[in-house]
């Protein structure tokens, strides 16, 4: 698209070197989901204007493309003398999906470009709008101007500009909150000190409810949009409780002020992390169930956590963001999987929950890594590097092909924590790991590398552990979990139903159809030549439901062959398979029989509570 307009002559006079960049933000229609953005840029003097729209979002790693919510892109400039200005079209087109090209001819004062932005996606990575509230987070909202023009010379590195953003509420009554400092002198204006910091800094436009509440002699505020059965009062005394811990494991805080913004839905959950503020998602009446507090609890660790572990410790991959395109990284196993570890331990430090609580929960992570099939075929390093492609598109072979670094590096987590608590009789744990790295690379925020991760972790466990990463990082060996955990005086059961004779498949109902949503490799169903997306009608001739299935495959034993039947897109299928023995579906960390003073021993400086508590 090519929009010109004739311009006067304008006679040359000296360029300015000065870059000023100013964005505002309206939403005069909330209910229509469209913000209204401007950006006035100032001190311009290049010939053309690379204006680029992020296609990722920092701590989310897939391509989103943000720029397909962009609408009526324009662009004019102020030309002329003083007295005699006057404002002009700028030739401009668009030159790739996010990317967009204006003609600035000549010394143009002042550059003013518009567009608006369709919000109607509430997460915590995207943006949303209506007659409630605005949220939106800088990725998906806003312009950069890539620091090299096409001819690779530096201009203002105006990335590294800082950023003026202004706020039009469409309701006198609306408040904002955000992570960005206010300008004194100006209402809802604020100063990002370069792009990145933009990105990092969300915006909850409305009405919400806010609570102030000081730790560590440091402001923090926590915003809270929906309506549900939260408790704010007892979400800041727990929150209170994680801050400490968390600023006990690295030595204080890195902010001078920090944002929780809450939103509460249906059934939503996720958390975004940013160095000043945490975006957390939840289930509006998940508050009240104290399993689903202390979930949200450990949401509220997780993306806490991550203040350290990837705002500023990080990959050096991710040390400067490349917003047009994928970050590879093999060190998310790290970087996402040790907070997991602790956004476990962290409620147990601070008394949110008790041991046995811990390890339940333990738990239920080792299950859902033992009954994925692809933990065999992926391993942690590999997840890491293809978290683009992968994590965030399932489908229904993912369980057989690939394995989650959130939850395989959790674990491998949880095994390094053990082996240096055993090596060094408790007086280094995974702790030591995380403020070596904080003091090494977080602080300076100079990114480290795969072999430094693994240098840092072997000088703190004071070994070389080429062999655990060749076979639990790199590779896919079963994970160790009995070796390490009979020091603790722990066992991992393996747990199935006998009655069940293992199928393979799992079913659910849609739209009164019940679906095969999923095939294990290997499993009878596979073999047999039933696929996903099969709609299953009987077993042995009678009709049986998703929610029967179970109930009816115990009237059948290991080695019965039995007769499925099914719709394969319009055809009608009958199939002939042979059931299987059972398969361990949940694993469950009980104590051993008659544990050794040792094994007591290493429990309770562990979890800082006896092995008899949780029997």
């Amino acid at each position: 698209m090519i929009e010109t307009s004739a311009t006067a002559p304008i006679p040359a006079k000296p360029r300015s070197t000065q870059l000023s960049l100013a964005y505002a933000v309206a939403m005069p229609h909330p209910e229509s989901h469209l913000f209204v953005v401007t950006l006035q840029i100032q001190g311009w003097t290049e010939p053309t204007l690379d204006l680029k729209m992020p296609v990722w979002t920092p701590g989310s790693y897939l391509v989103r493309e943000y720029a397909r919510h962009v609408e009526n892109f324009g662009a004019v400039g102020k030309v002329g003398e003083t007295g005699e200005i006057q404002e002009t079209s700028l030739a401009w087109q668009k030159v790739a999906k996010n990317h967009w090209l204006v003609e600035t001819p000549g010394q143009i004062p002042v550059i003013t470009i518009s567009y608006t932005v369709f919000a109607n996606e509430l997460t915590v990575r995207t943006n949303h709008l209506d007659a409630s509230h605005g949220y939106f987070n800088g990725a998906a909202m806003f312009f950069y101007i890539p620091d090299r023009t096409p001819n690779n010379q530096l201009v203002n590195q105006p990335r590294k500009q800082p950023i003026q953003i202004s706020i039009v509420s469409p309701e006198p009554d609306w408040i904002v909150t955000t992570p960005l400092k206010p300008l004194a002198d100006q209402a809802f204006t604020y100063i990002a000190e370069d792009f990145d910091t933009l990105v990092d800094s969300p915006f909850e436009i409305g009405t919400h409810s806010l609570y102030e509440f000081t730790t560590h002699g440091i402001p923090h505020t926590l915003a809270i949009w929906g309506s549900g059965n939260a408790e704010p009062e007892k979400i800041i005394a727990d929150t209170q409780k994680i801050i400490e811990v968390e600023s006990q494991i690295f030595g204080g805080l890195p902010y001078d002020y920090y944002v929780f913004i809450l939103h509460l839905t249906a059934n939503s959950f996720g958390g975004l992390e940013h160095k000043k503020a945490s975006c957390l998602i939840y289930p509006r009446f998940g508050f009240r169930s104290p399993e689903k507090y202390q979930r949200f609890m450990q949401l509220v660790a997780h993306e806490f956590f991550h203040l350290w572990n990837v705002k500023r410790i990080r990959p050096q991959a991710l040390e400067v963001f490349d917003y047009e395109q994928e970050n590879y990284t093999s060190s998310l196993w790290f970087s996402e999987g040790t907070t997991s570890y602790y956004d476990l331990v962290i409620p147990l430090r601070a008394g949110i929950y008790e041991p046995k609580t811990f390890l339940d929960n333990l738990s239920k992570e080792i299950t859902r890594l033992q009954t994925t099939p692809g933990r065999l075929i992926q391993s942690a390093t590999a997840s890491s590097f293809d978290a683009w492609i992968k994590l965030y598109r399932r489908d229904a072979h993912s369980d057989n092909s690939q394995v989650s670094y959130y939850l395989k590096g959790e674990l491998i987590s949880l095994l390094l924590d053990l082996l240096i608590r055993l090596r060094h009789n408790h007086q280094r744990s995974l702790d030591n790991v995380l403020r070596l790295l904080w003091q090494r690379f977080g602080q300076p925020e100079s990114g480290f590398s795969p072999q430094e991760l693994k240098e840092t972790i072997e000088e703190v466990a004071g070994l070389d552990l080429t062999d655990f990463w060749q076979r639990y990082i790199d590779g896919v060996e079963e994970l160790p979990f009995g070796e390490y955990l009979a020091h603790f005086g722990l066992q991992l059961v393996a747990n199935s139903d006998p009655a069940l004779p293992f199928l393979g498949m799992k079913v659910q109902t849609e739209d009164n159809r019940d679906l095969i949503k999923s095939v294990e490799v290997g499993s009878p169903a596979q073999i047999a030549g039933i696929d996903p997306g099969d709609e299953l009608l009987a077993i042995d001739g009678i009709r049986v439901r998703a929610e029967q299935l179970k109930d009816r495959l115990k009237d059948y034993q290991a080695g019965d062959i039995i007769k499925i039947s099914l719709f394969h897109g319009d055809l009608l299928r009958t199939i002939l398979l042979t059931l299987d023995s059972p398969r361990p579906d949940r694993y469950q960390l009980l104590p051993v029989d008659n544990p050794q003073a040792i094994q007591a021993e290493n429990f309770q400086r562990w979890l800082g509570s006896s092995l008899e508590s949780i029997k």
